[in-house]
């Protein structure tokens, strides 16, 4: 499902489940926005912060240096590439002028405990480039992709220090459930066979501090899922969970306080058409809880990730 904007994504997701802290941030309801909200170590969701850096959704993020984000690449009225750090109190600065090639529907992950990857989505095509962050929140220059090119994927930690992409739509139009792991290096290798329904515009997070888990989205059909799949501790994805919550997708999610994590907003209902911001919190064995009432402006095709110590 593609076009210009494509409004089916989101990615974003937390360096493993680093961070006693999350945020949420970016996105589209009735335009894109920038405003963020913050995520406590207990899973409480904050009201609307005002909005720091360019408008945009369709982005990324993940945690970088141990305590910290990043936001990065995404959509306004064209591709763009800036990115957006978030310091380890959860303050957002504003841009930076964009590295690599800009694009949109894109994950990113943390790797190597302090570092982070931003990889694949679209540009005026389907891609696999990726670019890696530095524990100073450094983003680099274009590395030759690896994999399948896809775009509506979504990115997690595991094994404490390695990540992993996984799932998304494909150049052909296809669904797909292939994954990626990323070493602990950010080194990405070739395809994975996938496991679970193949799908696209999920979201993944870390939990338990060395597993991850991969969460709703869109198989195709007209209907939504909130079906989930787990990630052990040495990247290996397990079949569906049946879902718990609202089914919905174009949702992020992050971890919260060291070992849990958090998926929330997104869209649902007829043809996509609700803009919603509950959250369904998920344990450090990986169950995911019912709905939570939502906080903050309702919107998807948003990004979160982890922060703080």
């Amino acid at each position: 499902m593609f076009g210009a904007p494509n409004y089916f994504l989101t990615s974003n997701v937390a360096v493993f489940s680093t961070g006693k802290r999350g945020i949420f941030g970016y996105g589209y309801s009735t335009g894109e926005r920038s405003m963020t909200n913050l995520v406590s170590a207990t899973g409480i969701i904050s009201a609307d912060i005002t909005g720091v850096g360019t408008e945009r959704a369709n982005l990324a993020a993940c945690g970088y240096g141990g305590d910290k984000g990043i936001f990065g690449y995404g959509y306004t009225s064209t591709s763009v590439s800036m990115t957006n750090k978030v310091s380890n109190s959860g303050i957002v600065s504003t841009d930076t002028t964009g590295v690599g090639t800009a694009r949109y529907t894109l994950a990113a992950c943390g790797y190597g405990t302090d570092k982070g990857i931003f990889g694949y989505g679209y540009t005026t095509t389907y891609v696999s480039i990726t670019n890696l962050v530095s524990n100073t929140g450094v983003v680099a220059s274009n590395v030759t992709g690896v994999g399948t090119a896809r775009n509506n994927l979504a990115a997690c930690g595991y094994g404490g220090d390695k990540g992993i992409f996984g799932y998304g739509e494909t150049a052909t139009a296809t669904y797909t459930s292939i994954t990626n792991l990323v070493s602990n290096t950010g080194v990405v290798a070739s395809n994975v066979t996938g496991v679970g329904t193949a799908r696209e515009n999920l979201a993944a997070c870390g939990y338990g501090t060395d597993k991850g888990i991969f969460g709703y989205g869109y198989p195709g059909g007209g209907s939504w899922t909130s079906i989930t799949n787990l990630v052990s501790n040495t990247g290996v994805v397990a079949t569906d969970t049946t879902g718990v919550g609202t089914a919905r997708d174009s949702l992020a999610a992050c971890g919260y306080g060291g070992d849990k994590g958090i998926f929330g907003y997104g869209k649902s209902g007829a043809g996509g058409s609700t803009r919603v911001s509950m959250t369904n919190k998920v344990s450090n064995t990986g169950v995911v809880s019912s709905d939570t009432t939502g906080v903050g402006t309702a919107r998807y095709n948003l990004a979160a990730c982890g922060y703080g110590t």
